[in-house]
C-alpha cells in the first residue's frame, strides 16, 4: 500500500446496521453471512464489515478495524457506495455523522479557520448549506481577527446558526455522491471493486 492509500485507511468505524443473511424462500434457509454495515471514522468510508463469531454490536457503536485487530470485526470485507446501504443504514447514517463529527469537533473549526477559495468565484465554505456569499465574508473577516475556537464560536460570531448540522449535511451530500468536490470525505470510488478501507 502506498504512503497516500495508507494515509486514507481507516482505523475505527461506528456501526449503521447489523444486515443478517438472506432468507431464501424456495430453499427455507439463509443464503450469505451477517454483516456490518459502517462508516469510517476518519474519512467517512462506507464500509461493509464481518463481527468475529459470537460478537454482538448496536447501531452507532465505535469498533475498531485494523488488520491486527482482535476486537469485533473480523475483517473489512468490502467498501460500500451510498447506494449499497440498508434503509435501516440510511435512517441511522445522519445520526453517526452527527456524533463523529461532534466527537472530532476542532477538526471541522479548523475547516472554517482554514478553508480556501476553490475559483476565483467560488470558496470552499460556500458548499456548506446555508453560505451564501454575504455569510461567507463574515465567516473570512471573524477569523481574520481571531481564529474560530469551537462550534459555539461560529455561532456566536457569524449567523451561521447551527455550524454542526451545516457539516453533517455536507458530509452527507458527500456520501450520497451528489457532488463533484469533496471536502471531509474520502471521494468514492469509481467503477471499480475495492476490498480496500
Amino acid at each position: 500500500m502506498d504512503g497516500a492509500q495508507a494515509r486514507l485507511s481507516e482505523t475505527h468505524a461506528y456501526v449503521l446496521a447489523v444486515v443478517p443473511p438472506k432468507l431464501h424462500l424456495r430453499a427455507s434457509r439463509t443464503r450469505g453471512e451477517t454483516v456490518i454495515q459502517a462508516v469510517g471514522e476518519s474519512h467517512f468510508t462506507l464500509l461493509e464489515l464481518v463481527p468475529a463469531a459470537g460478537t454482538r454490536t448496536h447501531s452507532q457503536e465505535r469498533v475498531a478495524i485494523q488488520k491486527t485487530n482482535t476486537g469485533k470485526i473480523e475483517y473489512v470485507k468490502r467498501r460500500l457506495v451510498y447506494e449499497d446501504l440498508t434503509p435501516e443504514s440510511l435512517a441511522e447514517l445522519p445520526l453517526v455523522v452527527e456524533i463523529i463529527v461532534t466527537k472530532h469537533e476542532s477538526r471541522f473549526v479548523q475547516f472554517f479557520n482554514e478553508a480556501q477559495p476553490l475559483t476565483t468565484r467560488m470558496h470552499s465554505l460556500q458548499l456548506l448549506p446555508g453560505v451564501g456569499q454575504t455569510l461567507m465574508w463574515a465567516i473570512l473577516e471573524e477569523r481574520k481577527k481571531e481564529p474560530f475556537k469551537s462550534f459555539d464560536d461560529i455561532s456566536a460570531r457569524t449567523k451561521l446558526q447551527n455550524p454542526k448540522k451545516a457539516v453533517t449535511a455536507r458530509i452527507i451530500t458527500e456520501l450520497g455522491e451528489e457532488t463533484r468536490r469533496w471536502l471531509f470525505i474520502r471521494p468514492p470510488p469509481r467503477n471499480e471493486e475495492q476490498p480496500d478501507r
